[in-house]
């Protein structure tokens, strides 16, 4: 790794005065998702992220029952609290618990739980406000809610208003999956942000349908996360992961004959996974989670590969992206 290098461009969120670089650190595999990671490693992932450019980091007390938060904030605690961003997550409560886990690889007597109650939300923002060592959190979002709309809109989104009208929070916003879920809630209420995983992808671009035009009907700046599709957009072999579980053959076929374009154009296709997402008017920054110091510097160096806008056409042309997705130029 080389020494710290300018910052990656950064943009701000719905009519906010909050910015995210144009990567950001997803911050999920440090809590040791579905396999244990070396503190140190962990720690010099940040450090690998901040030395690359990265100045937005997410969380969610849901990682890891909290380690993530911790992790996060120690990484941090010796970098200038105004040069970075932060975003966390409410919805889950931590509480005691032991026996089986997960998907998390390093048990510590807690758990997550939902709650979406204005009250919890109040509990989860003050307890990720101690274990990041931080008196502030510039992005809170509303945490899974896909099936706990009411009631989220009722509590956690009350409480995140109120928050963010006391300077307790730059910018508010939804965490989810489900793209039909996350525009009812953008359309019921007022929030700057949505962080969407997986919809928007070489893969799924269902987020096309509805909720990017919403999205920019209503100002509200998205995260994509989840470009990788957990996995099957970095290396489509055999066994594959597709949003959590092995991935069918159809979708196995389908990221093999992606991966056979880009290798026409000496493109890697974890480049164009990358870059893809990030070309869409309606996203912001795009979230890149990594568990150690080495994939951080591969997604940067992926985010940057040059690649022909003929590989573009290509996949169109092929059946293989929607043809009015708009594309890196």
């Amino acid at each position: 790794m080389v020494g710290d290098r300018q910052p990656l461009p950064s943009r701000t969120l719905g009519d906010t005065d909050v910015s995210v670089s144009a990567v950001g650190l997803g911050c999920a595999p440090l809590a040791g998702l579905f396999e244990p990671v070396d503190p140190a490693v962990a720690a010099a992932t940040v450090d690998a992220a901040w030395e690359g450019g990265i100045r937005h980091f997410d969380t969610a007390p849901h990682y890891g029952a909290g380690l993530s938060e911790e992790r996060l904030g120690s990484a941090l605690a010796d970098r200038p609290r105004g040069e970075f961003t932060l975003s966390t997550k409410m919805g889950r409560v931590l509480v005691d618990h032991e026996g089986p886990w997960d998907i998390w690889g390093e048990p510590n007597g807690k758990a997550a739980v939902f709650d979406f109650s204005y009250r919890g939300a109040h509990e989860a923002y003050h307890g990720s406000l101690e274990r990041l060592g931080t008196d502030r959190v510039e992005i809170g979002l509303i945490h899974d809610a896909d099936d706990h709309q009411a009631d989220a809109l009722a509590g956690t989104h009350r409480a995140l208003a109120e928050l963010k009208a006391a300077g307790r929070v730059g910018a508010i916003g939804v965490g989810m999956n489900s793209t039909e879920a996350a525009a009812d809630m953008l359309a019921s209420a007022d929030f700057d942000v949505a962080l969407i995983a997986g919809r928007y992808t070489l893969l799924d671009q269902s987020a096309l349908d509805r909720l990017y035009p919403l999205c920019l009907a209503r100002g509200v700046s998205v995260i994509a996360a989840g470009v990788f599709n957990s996995g099957i957009l970095a290396d489509p072999k055999p066994g594959a992961h597709f949003n959590y579980a092995e991935a069918d053959r159809r979708l196995l076929a389908r990221a093999q004959a992606i991966a056979a374009i880009c290798e026409r154009y000496d493109t890697p296709l974890r480049a164009a996974a990358l870059q893809f997402p990030a070309a869409h008017p309606a996203v912001a920054s795009i979230l890149v989670g990594a568990r150690t110091p080495a994939e951080v510097d591969d997604a940067l160096a992926m985010y940057a590969h040059p690649i022909p806008g003929a590989l573009w056409h290509d996949l169109k042309s092929a059946g293989l992206l929607a043809e009015e997705a708009p594309v890196p130029s």
